[in-house]
């Protein structure tokens, strides 16, 4: 009789020391393999392997083993692997390689199962199903029997020894009792703790893994979308590889990094650095949408953005020094006075100047923006602008994106603020 905690046998026949592999039960746990069946199943092997040696190698108290390992598309494989302590090393190994050669059949594709035998017994599951291991120490050699006490002995040499024997035997059994009874109280503080644990890396694996899977696309899909990576579609050529322009079954519009076969770079290193990249959002950011990874066709899909809104975001006073401030305004403001804009662009840009003693105060700017006969100064290159005094587009990063010219950046070293102390309220 099999539980998922013990094993109950008995029979009217001698059965210590015999390895038996008959019956066998085995059953498989009901969620799919997510991701390459071949490459989980690979991990899976290579674990049940490392297991089987692990527990063949234990001694008549413990043939018993757990490990876990990382599979495709960021599952973790947790395993366990026990024979019978009764039977020798070579029968072990023998039993769990049986019920290793078992799960091909019955568990293919599953991501979790169970094969039992009388004589051992595997298990395999998406989570954590076993407590810790407890490390037992080696055997103790046996004790030496206590000498009887010479018939010739006095009678105060008898008490002397008795009063040894008493002490031989009562602290050795106050030092287990002692032991014992903290190592309950360990267990009981313990196990809340680390269920907690538990569960909570188990949510971080779900979610983790329910991320991924909305992250990645299809490889056809990319493919039809960039007119299978038709030069016509192509935006430029960087070091790490080419980008194309794309456009979805449902109107969306991408850019698509194929990265250069030669990167060196794993399956594993490249999903986290997927992951890690997604998670950053910032308006001034080429937000990544998600990836392909098929065979050694590595994939990075992009939001199309028009190289316009990369230049307004970055380079407002670059377009005024050149007599292009036009390019910052949105297009929503048609509406509005030209003149009016182009006025307040400039104030912004006198309030932001790197000397500060040549900053207007907040009585100027009111002054400003009620009398447009006011003449305004020219203003001077801002102090607390990203490589503000660069010379051309700041990435070649957003250059391969959406344009088929890559520009390289000669750029000084950032102003230094002067400004001797910090005034919290307006001049």
């Amino acid at each position: 009789m099999w539980t998922v905690e013990c094993m109950l046998r008995y029979t009217n026949r001698s059965i210590l020391g015999v390895m038996e592999n008959q019956p066998t039960n085995h059953n498989y746990y009901d969620k799919n393999v997510t991701g390459s069946v071949n490459q989980f199943n690979d991990a899976l092997e290579s674990l049940m392997r490392n297991l089987t040696r692990t527990a063949a190698s234990g001694d008549s108290r413990s043939k018993y083993a757990t490990a876990s390992a990382k599979a495709p598309n960021f599952q973790t494989i947790y395993a366990q692997a026990q024979c019978t302590p009764d039977i020798s090393s070579e029968d072990c190994t023998k039993c769990l390689e049986e019920a290793i050669s078992i799960i091909p059949e019955c568990c293919s594709g599953k991501a979790g199962g169970n094969v039992v035998k009388p004589s051992c017994r595997i298990r395999f599951d998406p989570y954590i199903f076993y407590g810790p291991t407890l490390k037992l120490d080696p055997d103790a050699p046996p004790t030496t029997p206590l000498q009887s006490p010479s018939t010739n002995n006095t009678s105060s040499q008898g008490k002397s020894n008795t009063s040894r024997t008493i002490i031989a035997i009562v602290v050795p059994v106050g030092s287990v009792v002692l032991v014992l009874s903290l190592f309950c109280i360990y267990l009981r503080l313990w196990k809340p703790r680390k269920k907690i644990e538990i569960k909570r890396e188990e949510d971080k694996d779900e979610d983790e893994i329910t991320f991924a899977e909305s992250l990645q696309f299809n490889f056809d899909t990319i493919r039809v979308a960039t007119n299978e990576f038709d030069d016509c579609n192509k935006l430029g050529q960087g070091s790490f590889g080419a980008v194309y322009k794309g456009q979805l079954s449902n109107g969306q519009v991408i850019a698509v990094k194929r990265l250069s076969r030669d990167s060196g770079q794993g399956d594993m290193e490249f999903e986290n650095e997927v992951l890690l990249v997604a998670k950053l959002q910032h308006r001034n950011l080429v937000r990544l949408l998600g990836f392909s990874l098929e065979g050694r066709e590595r994939l990075l899909v992009y939001e199309f953005v028009q190289i316009k809104a990369l230049i307004t975001s970055y380079l407002v006073w670059r377009n005024w020094r050149e007599g292009t401030a036009t390019n910052i305004v949105d297009p929503t403001l048609n509406d509005g006075s030209r003149n009016e804009i182009m006025r307040c662009i400039h104030i912004g840009l006198l309030c932001v100047q790197e000397n500060d003693a040549g900053r207007p105060t907040m009585t100027s700017v009111v002054l400003m923006l009620n009398s447009y006969s006011l003449t305004l100064p020219v203003p001077s290159e801002p102090a607390f602008v990203v490589d503000s005094r660069t010379r051309s587009l700041p990435s070649s990063e957003l250059t391969e994106h959406n344009s088929s010219q890559t520009r390289s950046s000669e750029s000084t070293q950032n102003s230094v603020n002067e400004a001797s102390i910090t005034e919290l309220y307006p001049r």
